[in-house]
């Protein structure tokens, strides 16, 4: 008679099977399988001809090379074939490198020389730069003049100011030209494009134009801003149009089409100042919430903040040649290598709101103060080699003093500032200034800054 089968679980089932491998493999569990000792010699000799493979046999010629001179540099051992046949000789799998002869120690120097100290490292010293000196005065406005863009021929240049009215002025004689009349607030900023007959404008009254000078009109208006618009810059090398204002965006323009491409929205609060260039990053907008952001225009996204300054940054500038720019805040004056935004140094000493910058090719940099102060900077080394207080108009009381735009001309020789007196002041070098009669009063720092 056939016994019954006993019937188990599945639990059941599956624990005593885990028990019986648990049994099996516990002993060895931890352990490695053994090595086989001819495997690994295969191993090593497969891997030294792949990777030696082409200077084995130069190897092995240096070697026998070496054994032959080591036995004839010994003239007592007789040169016998037993010496020779018993030299050890490389294996057919080993690699010898090749160890010429050891070079002989350098001798030490005399206990009387004299060794040479290290130079220690020193600062560049600033490049001279003539003084610059009042050369004209222009008076039209009837309010506040807020800003001023020089056309790329250098031959006139166009201001925008609180009576809402655009002049357009003769850079050599600094006669009226023509009055351009279409804003009903006061216009904030101008910029002349280099590629077409066009001039572009924003104000107060959250409008962006475009004017055909070859017919003094308004033929385009970029709408999209939801308060002031504050300042203006055109792309380089293509149709594009920035502006920015107290809504705290940036947008950027079709010059043509008219249409939005980008709203660049991360400030908090007015953004007060704006460049634009060709290289990365195209856009560098500068806010009052004390941030300067570079911005990638083809995404259309910021790629950097730069949060070193800690009060408003109302002013921003791009040197024409080195790569780097400037931002002007009460608290300093901060350079700034692209296209990362690496600080290089600060500008100390101009202790006013300064409200603009301007740099021209020969690495002047000037700011211009709330207070009517003006400071001259040597770009590399930040050397402040000038200060001038400008001097209001007849008529004009003394809190008038203040300068809100500045630019230079295409050549750089000339400055033109757009005050709070309503007066537009032309500036140029002092030719009958000397290294002699003005020399260069320089104290640097203990802290080295950095280079550039």
């Amino acid at each position: 008679m056939s016994e019954d089968v006993i019937k188990h679980s599945v639990h059941t089932l599956v624990f005593r099977s885990l028990k019986r491998s648990h049994d099996m493999f516990l002993a060895n569990q931890g352990m490695l399988p053994p090595i086989d000792d001819k495997a690994e010699k295969v191993l090593k000799l497969v891997k030294a001809r792949d990777s030696y493979g082409q200077v084995m046999g130069a190897v092995r010629k240096a070697q026998a090379l070496k054994q032959q001179e080591s036995v004839t540099c010994r003239p007592e051992t007789p040169l016998t074939t037993e010496t020779v046949e018993t030299a050890p000789l490389p294996s057919e799998g080993a690699v010898v490198p090749y160890s010429g002869p050891t070079p002989s120690p350098s001798p030490a120097p005399p206990s009387g020389a004299l060794t040479v100290p290290r130079k220690p490292p020193s600062m560049p010293k600033p490049k001279w730069h003539p003084p610059w000196k009042l050369m004209r005065v222009i008076s039209g406005h009837l309010g506040w003049v807020r800003c001023v863009a020089v056309e790329p021929g250098n031959e006139w240049f166009a201001t925008g100011a609180a009576d809402r009215v655009i002049k357009v002025w003769d850079l050599a004689s600094g006669k009226l030209k023509v009055s351009l009349t279409g804003h009903v607030s006061t216009v904030r900023g101008v910029v002349v494009s280099p590629r077409h007959p066009y001039l572009f404008s924003c104000g107060e009254d959250r409008q962006v134009k475009c004017w055909d000078l070859e017919y003094n009109k308004v033929i385009r208006q970029y709408h999209g801003h939801l308060s002031a618009v504050v300042c203006l810059a055109l792309h380089p090398r293509l149709d594009v149009l920035v502006s920015a204002g107290r809504d705290g965006t940036a947008r950027v323009w079709d010059v043509r089409s008219k249409a939005n491409v980008h709203t660049l929205a991360a400030h908090t609060d007015t953004v007060a100042s704006l460049a634009c260039q060709a290289a990365e990053p195209q856009i560098i907008t500068g806010s009052h919430d004390s941030t300067i952001r570079l911005w990638d225009l083809a995404a259309g996204k910021s790629v950097c903040t730069l949060t070193n300054h800690k009060k408003s940054v109302r002013a921003i500038v791009i040197h024409p040649t080195m790569y780097t720019f400037a931002s002007a805040s009460p608290d300093n004056i901060k350079q700034w290598k692209c296209p990362e935004g690496k600080f290089i140094q600060n500008l100390s000493g101009h202790n006013a709101i300064v409200n603009c910058l301007a740099v021209n090719p020969e690495g002047v940099l000037v700011s211009g103060g709330d207070n009517g102060t003006m400071y001259c900077w040597d770009w590399r080394t930040g050397y402040n080699f000038q200060r001038l207080q400008t001097a209001v108009q007849p008529g004009s009381m003394d809190s008038e003093a203040g300068i809100f735009a500045m630019s230079f001309d295409q050549s750089g020789s000339r400055l033109i500032t757009a005050e709070a007196d309503k007066t537009i002041k032309i500036y140029k070098e002092d030719e009958a200034a000397s290294e002699e009669t003005h020399p260069v009063n320089w104290r640097p720092e203990l802290l080295k800054r950095r280079k550039f």
